[in-house]
Order: structure tokens, then sequence, then C-alpha cells
């Protein structure tokens, strides 16, 4: 029975990439499929997907993955590799599908097209649906076998390759729709943003064999020490400034619901520095002396030093500090800036200590500059702990709190009014617009396909509001629907889109 299986398989291209699956089973493996489909009957063929396929394959197999490679998939082909792909996954397994190819976005799903998708035209969605695989559907194939880690990247965001002069298209989109709705444990890439198509080539003179994307996302996968998302970021911006070079507009994107920071190329760069560091060598002992304690500054990842929080406001900073241990008092100085001073106390007893609560909050002002801050309590013991270090960057600082502040009040980031006429204010944006790279919005379409003009931020008071930016509202038809926002932060990542219907709207 198994030699039959493997000669089926062999039949369909697959022998190769499944000799490494032959070993037996263990837990926490890595199991990778790649496909590329090249020679489509009855659409425009393509050029490069089956090399892009191919390198992903020798890149994955130097990051351990045990490799399965599939090129030129029909319907049925493609449907049994995806089994084969199933059977190599065991609970708790890293799998990482890529896909180059046609893709389409039908009604704001995905489908990858096998190399028989049907030609079809205008009312023909159907048609390209139960002829396709439909991309979620592998998302949840990966969850069924409880894929520990589950990675997709998507190289298909090419232009419609069911136009056709004369014709009317079927109604969806070349390229793939952003797949927001992922579950945790899946992170997935695609070489384009939404209504972006994908380069092959910078150029006629560009031999490279494979495509912009692909080229870059490879080589930034064997970086030593980047995580996904480290990877995903390098990748955006360099194939950004690669499209620039020849006016063209693609922005990979990326969506991240990983738990944990996920490295498929050694450790992070900071422990495996500290693994190839020697061990210190045992402190030597010297008769007759006694020994002697060194007071010494702990570090600033000691299991008792605070964490601190940032928040801006219009008169400056709040700096809240939080505490493992009973404290009975706290102090802080700006390094290199003199005495430490008391923060006081509140009106609040502490039930561990039944003594008044210190205050653990610090005001600065709205030009301190960068630097570290130094902290130190007395615990429950009486004695005095630290200076504890805390690094103060306000930009970032600032950021962070901004975009903290949008992911809680996602609800707000739009509202209608009926004014003579329906309008819809994004003044929430606007007023947390550091975190903010860029905007996109979709007028009754899932798809966020126009970007919202913002204005710039201004460090000296990032959230004012002033006639200069002014209107900050859009007029809509008023039979709009509904309106789907993105959001592209200053770090790179992408929001989930949210759906703002204008049946909540307000009248005067």
């Amino acid at each position: 029975m198994a030699h039959r299986l493997f000669r089926i398989l062999a039949a369909l291209g697959l022998a190769a990439g499944l000799s490494g699956f032959a070993v037996s089973a263990h837990a926490e493996k890595r199991v990778a499929l790649v496909v590329g489909n090249n020679d489509y009957r009855n659409v425009p063929k393509l050029l490069k997907a089956v090399n892009d396929a191919r390198t992903m394959g020798d890149t994955l197999k130097q990051l351990g993955f045990s490799v399965m490679v599939a090129e030129n998939q029909n319907r049925q082909q493609f449907s049994e590799t995806l089994l084969a792909f199933d059977r190599a996954i065991e609970p708790g397994d890293t799998a990482f599908f890529f896909y180059a190819g046609h893709g389409f976005e039908i009604a704001g799903q995905n489908y990858l097209l096998p190399t028989d998708v049907p030609a079809a035209t205008e009312g023909q969605e159907e048609l390209v649906r139960d002829a396709s695989i439909l991309a979620d559907r592998i998302v949840e194939r990966l969850q069924n076998k409880k894929a520990r880690t589950s990675i997709l990247v998507f190289d298909a965001c090419r232009n419609n390759p069911f136009e056709r002069a004369g014709t009317r298209a079927v109604a969806g989109g070349g390229g793939l729709a952003p797949m927001t709705q992922l579950p945790e444990g899946v992170f997935s890439v695609f070489s384009a943003g939404p209504r972006q198509t994908a380069l092959d080539r910078l150029s006629n003179d560009d031999a490279n064999p494979n495509s912009v994307f692909t080229r870059t996302f490879a080589k930034e996968l064997l970086q030593p020490g980047e995580n996904l998302v480290q990877v995903a970021q390098r990748t955006r911006r360099l194939v950004s400034e690669m499209a620039d070079t020849v006016k063209h507009k693609q922005v990979p994107v990326y969506f991240d619901q990983m738990v944990d920071d996920v490295f498929l190329s050694g450790l992070a760069k900071d422990a495996a520095a500290a693994a190839a560091r020697p061990a210190d060598p045992p402190p030597q002992k010297v008769a007759a002396l006694p020994p002697v304690s060194v007071p010494r500054v702990p570090k600033e990842e000691s299991t008792n030093a605070p964490i601190a929080s940032f928040s801006r406001h219009n008169g400056g900073w709040s700096v809240s500090f939080s505490f493992a241990d009973p404290t009975l008092g706290i102090s802080w100085r700006m390094a290199g800036g003199g005495d430490f001073r008391e923060t006081g106390f509140l009106d609040t007893l502490d039930q561990r200590t039944r003594k008044r609560v210190p205050n653990p909050s610090i005001e600065l002002p709205p030009d301190a500059q960068a630097g570290t801050i130094e902290v130190r309590y007395i615990d429950a013991s009486g004695d005095m702990q630290g200076p504890f270090p805390i690094k103060f960057d306000p930009e970032a600082a600032l950021i962070r709190d901004q975009r903290k502040i949008l992911d809680m009040t996602a609800t707000s980031w739009l509202s209608f009014r009926e004014f003579n006429g329906l309008l819809v204010y994004y003044t929430h944006l606007v007023s947390y617009r550091c975190a903010i790279r860029e905007v996109r919005i979709g007028i009754d379409t899932a798809v966020p396909n126009q970007v919202l003009k913002m204005p710039a931020c201004d460090m000296r008071d990032p959230t004012s509001i002033n006639a200069g930016m002014l209107p900050l509202y859009m007029k809509l038809a008023p039979a709009t629907q509904f309106i789907s926002v993105e959001l592209t932060y200053r770090d790179g990542s992408v929001s989930e889109i949210k759906s703002f219907r204008t049946a909540n709207r307000s009248k005067n």
C-alpha cells in the first residue's frame, strides 16, 4: 500500500518533495508545501511562479523544513497535494505554505487558481469558485491538524487573469484581499497590498529568475536572529523601495496572530550573542580574607525591577511605575540629574503593608528629552532597592501609547452625522495620528482601496487639532451603507479591517 501511494505521488511530480517525510514522525518538526503554477491553459501563463516555488523550497530546506514542492497543479492534483501535506502535519508542528501563481478575490474571499481553471466572464463567479482552492480553507486545515505555528505566504498579486478585450470580466479582483480574521498562531504574508500588483521583474534587463518579492523574502528568511515580523518588515521596505525605482506601487503586507516571536533562522540576536559568550570563570577564593559585599546596580531585566508605562497628555508626560513587591516609598531622578526625589503618597492603605500607598506616578514636561530615569524603592523590610534604569524615548513612547489607545477604541475610529447630507468624521484618527503611517478606507467595499489623507504628526503637541487641518470629514453619497478602515502603523504592521455602518449615525 505504501509503495502504491508513493507511485501515485511520484506521478504528480511530488516524490522528490515527499522524500523528506519518509522519516518517522515526531512532534514539533518543520514541514512545508510550496506550489508554483506557470502553465495555465485558459488564462495567461506566468513565467516565474515555478522558479519562485523552487527557490522557496531550497530556502526552507536550509531552515530545517521537510519540503514538498509541487509544480503546475491542476485542480485534482492540487487537492491531492494538500491531502499529502495534511498527512505530514502533526500537533505541535510548524507548517509553512507558499503559493506562487494566479490568485483571485471574489467578495472578499481569496482563491488560488489551478492550471486548469476555466476562462470565465461576467456572472460566472461560481465557476471560478468551484474550480479553485479557497485560501481560508488551507488555514482551517492547518488548524484542524493542530499545527502550533502556521505560516502562509502568497506571491499571487497579479492582474485580473480573466480580463479579455471586448468582454466583461468576472466580478472580482486580480491579486488577493487582506486575510484579517486569522486564528491564533497564524502568520500570513502577501507580496503586495490590496489592489496592488506584484512585479515579476524591474525592467526588461532584469535577468533574476524570481519575482521581486520572492527574491527578497527568501533572502530575508535566511538572516540569522530575525523573527517573522522583522523579516516581513524588512521585505516590505526593500520591495517597496525597489518598486519605487520603476514608479510602481508595491508594498507587501503581513498579518500577525502569533503569541510569541518566531525565529526560523537561529535565535534572537541578543540570545545568540549571550549563548556565544564564554561562561564567567568561578570567583577565586583568597584564604584568610572575609567576603566583600560590592554594591551593584541591578540590571533592567531583574525580577524585582519596576515596569514603566508612558502616557502623553496636553500638559506633558505621565509615567506610571508598577512594582512586583510591596513598597514603602518610591524616589526617582533623571540619570545625572542630581538628587532623588520622593513621589509622595496616596490617600489609600496597602493591605499588605498596612501603610499608605506610595504614589507610583511622576510627571515629565512636554519637551522632556530622551534619557534614562533611575527609580528606587524601599521594600517591606525597610531596605532600599535600586536604582533601576528605565529608558525614556519620547517618540517611541508616544507611538506605543497612541497605538494602544487606537486598539482599545477601534469602534470610535469613524463617526457618522446627517447634516445637509451624510458626513463621516475621522477626528479620532487625527487625534492619534502620530502612531499611524497610512489610513486606507473602502466605501461600500470590504477592501480599503483609497488613502485617507492625514495631517503630519507634531511631536511638540501630538494630539492637537487646529483650523489648518479642517475639514476632518468627508461627504458621502446618501445611499452609502458602510465604510471599511485599515491602519498601517508606524512600525509597518497592519490593523484588522474594521467595518463601520452608516446606520449608526447622529441627526441634527
